[in-house]
C-alpha cells in the first residue's frame, strides 16, 4: 500500500460536470442536489484501509450534517479489471454492510477522477451552494484512531460553508491509497 497525498488543486473554481451511475440504480451529476449548501465530493473504493477506517466517519458525519443542508457523495473511480473488489457489484456490498447513507457513483471511464484532479483515495472536494470549491484536503488528522483525533478539518469546513462563510486557508492534503488507474488510461 503506497501511500499518496492529494495534489494541490486551485480553490474557487467551479464543480467539474459528471453523469455516473449510483449503487441505488439511479443516474446522477453534478446538478442533482441543488439545495445542498455545502456539496462534498470524496473520491474513494471498497479496499483501500484509509477509506475502510474513514466509512464509519463518513456514515455519522452525513447523518449529522445531512439535515443541516450538507451532502456527501462518493465516487469509486478504481480499475476493476486489476481491482475487483472496486466493482460495481461489491460497491453495492460493502455499502449495505456498512449503512451507507449516501450516495456512491462508479466512475467506470475514470473520466470524472482526471477532470476533478482527484489522485488517492480519499480525495475529498467541497463546493459551496454555488458549486465553486473551497475546501480540498482531509477528513481529520487522525484516520487510524478517531477518538484521537484533535483537527476535524472537513467538519470545520462545512460548518464554515454552512455559516456563509469561507474555510480556513492553510488545508491539509488528504492520504491515502493512489487511484487505481487502468494502463489504458494512464495516469
Amino acid at each position: 500500500m503506497a501511500l499518496t497525498e492529494s495534489t494541490s488543486i486551485s480553490l474557487g473554481s467551479l464543480i467539474k460536470k459528471f453523469l455516473l451511475p449510483c449503487i441505488d440504480g439511479q443516474t446522477y451529476t453534478h446538478d442533482s442536489w441543488p439545495d445542498a449548501k455545502a456539496l462534498v465530493i470524496i473520491f474513494m473504493c471498497n479496499h483501500c484501509p484509509y477509506v475502510q477506517a474513514l466509512w464509519p466517519r463518513l456514515v455519522k458525519f452525513q447523518a449529522k450534517y445531512g439535515p443541516k443542508g450538507a451532502q456527501l457523495v462518493g465516487i469509486n473511480s478504481n480499475d476493476d479489471a486489476n481491482y475487483p473488489e472496486d466493482n460495481f457489484e461489491n460497491m453495492k456490498k460493502y455499502a449495505s454492510e456498512r449503512g451507507q447513507n449516501f450516495p456512491y457513483l462508479r466512475d467506470e471511464t475514470q473520466e470524472t477522477a482526471k477532470a476533478f484532479g482527484a489522485v488517492c483515495t480519499p480525495d475529498i472536494f467541497v463546493y459551496d451552494s454555488q458549486r465553486m470549491l473551497v475546501y480540498h484536503g482531509r477528513f481529520d488528522d487522525n484516520w487510524k484512531d478517531e477518538n484521537a483525533v484533535k483537527s476535524r478539518d472537513l467538519q470545520n469546513a462545512v460548518d464554515a460553508v454552512l455559516a456563509g462563510s469561507k474555510p480556513a486557508e492553510g488545508q491539509f492534503p488528504s492520504m491515502g491509497c493512489s487511484i487505481k488507474w487502468r494502463e489504458s488510461f494512464g495516469q
